[in-house]
């Protein structure tokens, strides 16, 4: 549907309407097309690769490590 800025500013609530209803809205000035309102597609939930849920830790990954421990980290043991 189309709308002229005039219209479009004395019935963005009908617009609004017609967008969540699944229409796509065209706001024209002087006759040309000037805006397109469409339909927001929001996720419900981001998702951020691998953390979509809770992380899960190994147990004891907050211990220090033994001294023979850091070595071999280092040394690449």
């Amino acid at each position: 549907m189309t709308f002229s800025v005039h219209e479009a500013k004395t019935q963005f609530s009908k617009l609004l309407d017609l967008v969540e209803n699944g229409e796509e809205v065209l706001i024209l000035r002087h006759g040309k097309a000037v805006a397109r309102l469409v339909q927001a597609r929001v996720p419900k939930k981001p998702q951020f690769g691998a953390m979509r849920e809770e992380p899960r830790w190994p147990e004891g990954w907050d211990r220090a490590m033994a001294a023979d421990e850091v070595d071999a980290f280092w040394e690449g043991r």
